[in-house]
């Protein structure tokens, strides 16, 4: 190494002086070829490497990833009408579900150029949310039991209402449309009838859905259906038809306007027939109404319906009792508010119920007492009948006479009898006569009676054994018009 030379010395006194009695330089430098002094930088501390735990961490959070997937998917192996949907949630199984569904290809074979239609078109479909979600419930992957279970059915169906117009359009040969059987009114005899069905021939979607989720459940994108013409039985059948025939022939029966129980206005079967038509609603017989019809029918009822109270008549004694109804009461009534009554009629009509309830006001009937007496006056043996104390009408009589005279007081009429034999046939024995035969007997004092005579006609002279007789028509006439009870005054 070259060695410097060393530098002059320094003034006495100066700052440099100061310097080197405060500090000693080291051996062989002088002071004044001192230099500031620069630290070598400290050796870094080495880190220890910590790799089983990254590793460890790594494989944990993998395990816990693979777990909480386990909670939201289904169990592998697990399929849905052939459709594999293992490892997939519920949703996304539903979406591949569905998809697989709709993308299969059918050809049409026997239709003009062989026709190829998707699945989606035909409207085929499947209810893939459902199946998703009951294929997670049932084969959730965390539950290993579950992994590649048995195959889980799903069905198929085909919209009619969209592959119809559209078969119809591509294979129209394959289609003759069925007739449905019908009612009809026949004339004739009064009565609803029935028309044969007729059977078709169109495509079976039945064979062409049993198509398209074989396709489905094999894998296969396509599919080849001979769109040939099958056998179509008409919607409606004969019996159908035989069972809505027979349920409006049997509300014929009863079809009417009604006052609670009383069918007040007949319908026969001949209007009823104007009234309703039996229609084929998309393969459904229905009954549908003509309310017009109806309304006509409606206008005409209130002098059908409307009428006068008629009082009832009751015969009584004196006491006033009632011995006999003579006539029964009838209420008067009064059609009300009718003017809904056409389309109410209509709609039962259309239900089968022939029963039309009619709205009335009714008015009570009276009651009217007929108090009958029957006078006999001995003086004039003069037989009168009265009623509410009017004499009715009167005729000549015979009554007992002599010691057989009859018997004065008030009674009533008690037992009758149309015909009966009197006395005895034994004419030593008493009463000492033989009547046979005697018409309309109706005793009112122990043996005394009312009755026909054919054996005399010396009316106005006593002439009996205390019976009071008069013609035989007479005897009848009174017989029907004084029923048992009825008083009886006898008096001279």
């Amino acid at each position: 190494m070259t060695e410097k030379a060393p530098a002059p010395d320094a003034p006495s006194g100066s700052a440099g002086a100061a310097a080197s009695t405060s500090a000693a330089s080291p051996a062989g430098i002088a002071p004044s070829d001192e230099r500031p002094v620069q630290w070598a930088e400290r050796e870094p501390v080495t880190k220890k490497r910590h790799i089983g735990l990254w590793i460890g961490l790594g494989l944990g959070a993998a395990a816990l990833a693979a777990g909480a997937a386990s909670l939201i998917l289904i169990a592998p192996g697990t399929t849905i009408a052939g459709v594999p949907v293992g490892g997939l949630t519920p949703g996304a199984a539903a979406d591949a579900l569905s998809s697989r569904v709709s993308t299969v290809e059918v050809t049409l074979n026997g239709a003009p150029q062989n026709p190829i239609v998707t699945a989606a078109e035909l409207g085929a479909s499947i209810d893939a949310k459902a199946l998703a979600d009951q294929a997670f419930a049932e084969r959730p992957a965390w539950n290993l039991g579950a992994w590649f279970g048995a195959p889980i059915e799903g069905k198929i169906t085909v919209d009619s209402a969209k592959a119809e117009p559209l078969l119809r359009d591509l294979a129209s040969a394959a289609y003759d449309d069925p007739i449905d059987a019908g009612v009809e009114y026949d004339a004739t005899t009064s009565t609803f009838v029935t028309t044969p069905a007729e059977s078709g021939t169109g495509i079976d979607l039945d064979d062409l859905t049993a198509s398209i989720a074989s396709a489905v459940a094999g894998d296969s994108s396509a599919v080849s259906f001979d769109a040939v013409a099958s056998r179509v039985d008409a919607p409606v059948s004969d019996d159908d038809a035989a069972t809505m025939a027979k349920s409006i022939n049997e509300m014929l029966a009863g079809l009417g306007f009604y006052v609670g129980l009383e069918r007040t206005v007949p319908v026969n079967a001949a209007t009823a027939a104007t009234w309703i038509t039996v229609v084929d609603n998309d393969g459904q017989l229905e009954i549908e109404a003509d309310r017009k019809a109806i309304k006509a029918a409606v206008d005409a009822l209130p002098p059908a319906v409307n009428r006068a109270p008629v009082n009832a008549q009751v015969v009584v004694n004196s006491s006033g009792d009632v011995l006999r109804d003579i006539s029964a009461g009838v209420a008067g009534r009064a059609l009300g508010d009718v003017s809904t009554l056409a389309e109410k009629a209509a709609t039962q009509l259309e239900k089968g119920n022939g029963v039309i309830d009619l709205p009335v006001t009714e008015t009570p009937f009276a009651t009217t007492n007929l108090a009958r007496v029957i006078d006999v006056n001995l003086s004039e043996q003069l037989v009168s009948v009265l009623e509410n104390g009017t004499v009715v009408d009167s005729w000549y009589v015979s009554s007992g006479r002599d010691e057989f005279a009859t018997r004065t007081g008030s009674f009533e009429v008690g037992w009758k009898t149309p015909s009966q034999n009197m006395g005895d046939e034994d004419l030593t024995q008493a009463p000492f006569y033989y009547q046979p035969d005697v018409k309309w007997v109706m005793y009112f004092n122990g043996d005394e009676a009312f009755h026909g005579v054919y054996w005399h006609s010396n009316w106005g002279t006593p002439m009996s054994h205390g019976c009071v007789g008069m013609p035989e028509w007479r005897a009848q006439w009174l017989y029907d018009w004084a029923p048992e009870g009825v008083d009886v005054n006898v008096h001279y």
